[in-house]
């Protein structure tokens, strides 16, 4: 493996939450790439205490951190004689991101959870490698107004959005990291383009769609996910909840952010400029590649990935999103539109239906009624402050709660 660019970025030393989540996996495999340049310094997982203790030994960090406490012990035990420190329980993790030898905090849990943390990280002056949207999408304010103080660069690792960071680097004359602060003049941004594999349900009828079970919504064409990240894509609330991250990162009204269904996802996503340029970022799809950016920037180092050959490459295709077929999407402008808190109840009503789904109580269909219906009675606090986000969180979670009852299979 070619690291030339080892002695330029030194070896950085990680945290990583969510470990054994999709995203903090393939995290490590980078790692195993590149132990000259990164080294993991702690590991934090929810439940999966024993797959988080054979990363623990592979890669022996200074702690391992379980967040259900209930599996405290046989975490312990699993790491005896291993030099690892065993700690539980989200605070213990929230408490590490202090830790002054963390040079990069991998935010990869998954939902809601992963605002706590990321909020602590950023208070600590650490960079943090994004890999969690909702945490933009509940506290999106809240979140970039620390990064912004404490001068804490937020890295996109959605493939989306770090395609758009791409195709911005040497283009704005703000920040030289997310999120940026540019005012109307040194904006030359004219419009961001999101682009969409339309997951598995791309062609289907709405009927076939709303009667769809979780086995066949679980099969992405392209991309290898977690379960509730795969969810939202077969609904396009991912893409939804993808506009509100960029809303946020890039400094762009949601009316300046469009979404383009492209089946191929070899175009990762697109910046359109003021004098009609248009930029994208290509690649086949493999997660790494964004993880890896993160997480060796401003550097870009080897990554045994597939490579595009263009005369072996099929045809590209490009098609607008069907909101009807895919209203989840469309809830997702409105809340970004209705702002303030709104995005929370919405995020949160979602986290209540997908788990719902994936148990088998409703069906796929049910799944934006659900988000909607919480919407139309929720109470929006126009500037929320970070207990504002956190009770509307709870609210939502009450109310879909409620909702989903009539939506239960029989």
């Amino acid at each position: 493996m070619d690291n030339s660019n080892s002695s330029a970025i030194g070896r950085r030393t990680l945290a990583i939450m969510g470990s054994t989540g999709s995203i903090g996996r393939q995290a490590l495999d980078v790692v195993r790439q590149h132990p000259d340049m990164l080294r993991v310094g702690m590991l934090c997982a929810n439940n999966s205490w024993e797959l988080l203790a054979q990363q623990a030994i592979e890669f022996r960090p200074e702690y391992a951190v379980i967040c259900n406490p209930g599996h405290y012990f046989e975490l312990q035990e699993a790491l005896r004689g291993s030099g690892v420190k065993a700690l539980a329980g989200m605070n213990a993790a929230v408490g590490l991101m202090e830790e002054p030898e963390f040079d990069i905090v991998l935010a990869a849990m998954v939902g809601f959870s992963g605002l706590e943390s990321t909020i602590a990280a950023l208070k600590a002056e650490k960079t943090v490698a994004l890999a969690n949207k909702e945490t933009l999408v509940a506290a999106g304010s809240i979140v970039t107004a620390v990064s912004i103080e404490h001068n804490a660069p937020i890295i996109p690792v959605d493939s989306e959005h770090s395609a758009i960071f791409q195709c911005l680097k040497g283009e704005t004359a703000g920040s030289w990291c997310p999120p940026y602060s540019y005012t109307t003049s040194e904006n030359c941004i004219e419009k961001l383009v999101l682009t969409a594999s339309g997951g598995p349900f791309r062609t289907w009828n709405i009927e076939d769609i709303e009667n769809a079970d979780a086995a066949q919504a679980l099969k992405h064409p392209n991309w290898s996910m977690g379960a509730k990240v795969t969810i939202d894509s077969a609904s396009m609330l991912n893409k939804g909840l993808e506009i509100i991250e960029a809303s946020w990162l890039f400094n762009m009204p949601v009316k300046d952010i469009d979404v383009v269904v492209h089946p191929q996802s070899i175009i990762h996503s697109m910046v359109q400029f003021k004098d009609g340029c248009l930029k994208a970022q290509m690649g086949f799809p493999d997660m790494r590649v964004p993880i890896q950016y993160a997480l060796t920037y401003p550097f870009r180092c080897s990554l045994n990935t597939k490579r595009i050959s263009f005369p072996e490459l099929a045809g590209l295709s490009f098609f607008k999103p069907d909101l009807n077929r895919f209203p989840a999407l469309r809830l997702a402008y409105s809340a970004q539109e209705k702002g303030g808190s709104m995005p929370c109840t919405m995020n949160g009503a979602n986290e209540i239906a997908v788990a719902a789904f994936l148990r088998g109580e409703i069906k796929f269909g049910a799944i934006p009624h659900i988000i909607e219906d919480t919407m139309a009675v929720a109470d929006v606090v126009g500037k929320p402050s970070l207990e504002d986000i956190f009770q509307a969180d709870e609210s939502a979670r009450r109310t879909a709660a409620e909702a989903l009852k009539k939506y239960i299979l029989k």
